[in-house]
């Protein structure tokens, strides 16, 4: 049963991938309205989050903001759904990092293994296409398996199209560890901005003017296994298009106070957010679990 849903939904989804990009922003207005105003698909938690996020904005601006999330959500969708036939010269077009010398320098310098840091903002999905872009290095993603497997195994489909692998988050140090020890030069993608569950909070700070709960599991990792850390600062320049800044956390997280390499996260992540709030993933029930 699991195989034929899989198969429907990947046939659904090279029908719409076809498309030119342009086309498919013509579908996102539609999908924006239905997402939006139809289904109002979870505008509680939005607006909570922003409220308390922006507690010096008026209802005016935080509407604002949130219709343009809900904009930016819809195209993600679709752009997400663009990856099935997306070229990978196109992507490289779409999506420019633009300091990939940052991670040769720290691979050259010794270190076959590096953690990216990174967050739901803009298009994470187009960054995990990262065998598009670096051609000396494979790219691995932390990935939590979906409940429903037709649909998890769509998304590896699409997101292991360009080379990129994946590693289970449970199976996260075991998986880093023979990445390290292998040689092979890798960079193991992120996403931390995810709230940790109850027995795993460890360490909180300000966030968003809230005090915030965050995974410290990149620090524990990279101190055991004396990795260097980058953030990966994702930029919407226009529609369907993104830059990516590679930000050093540190190189040498062995020498690094306690709880640095997640507090620097948490600030630069913050900085992104502010830049351009539309582009964070509202939706998350970021701040569900208060001291």
């Amino acid at each position: 049963m699991n195989r034929i849903l899989y198969i429907l939904l990947y046939l659904c989804v090279l029908a719409y991938s076809i498309l030119p990009l342009w086309w498919l922003y013509l579908y996102s207005n539609a999908l924006y309205l239905i997402i939006y105003y139809i289904l109002g698909y979870r505008r509680k938690v939005v607006r909570a989050n922003m409220a308390a996020s922006f507690p010096d904005l008026d209802a005016r601006e935080l509407r604002h903001i949130e219709k343009a999330f809900y904009r930016h959500f819809a195209e993600y969708i679709l752009e997400t759904v663009k990856m099935a036939t997306i070229s990978a010269e196109e992507i490289r077009r779409r999506m420019r990092f633009l300091n990939p010398q940052l991670v040769d320098k720290l691979m050259n310098s010794g270190h076959s293994c590096i953690l990216m840091a990174t967050g739901h903002v803009g298009n994470w999905e187009w960054c995990t296409a990262g065998g598009a872009f670096f051609e000396n290095a494979c790219v691995w993603q932390i990935y939590r398996p979906l409940s429903n497997t037709a649909v998890d195994r769509l998304y590896i489909k699409l997101r292991t199209r360009f080379g990129a692998k994946g590693i289970k988050k449970s199976e996260t140090l075991r998986g880093i560890i023979r990445l390290k020890q292998s040689g092979i030069r890798s960079i193991v993608a992120i996403l931390a901005d995810q709230t940790p569950s109850p027995k795993n909070i460890n360490y909180r700070t300000t966030f968003l003017k809230q005090d915030t709960a965050f995974l410290d599991g990149i620090e524990r990792i990279a101190k055991k296994l004396n990795l260097p850390v980058i953030f990966a600062d994702v930029k919407q320049v226009r529609r369907g298009f993104y830059t990516v800044e590679f930000i050093e956390i540190t190189s040498a997280p062995r020498e690094t106070p306690e709880y640095f390499i997640t507090e620097k996260y948490a600030q630069l992540m913050e900085q992104t957010i502010l830049r351009n709030p539309s582009q964070w993933l509202w939706t998350h029930k970021r701040w569900k679990h208060t001291r």
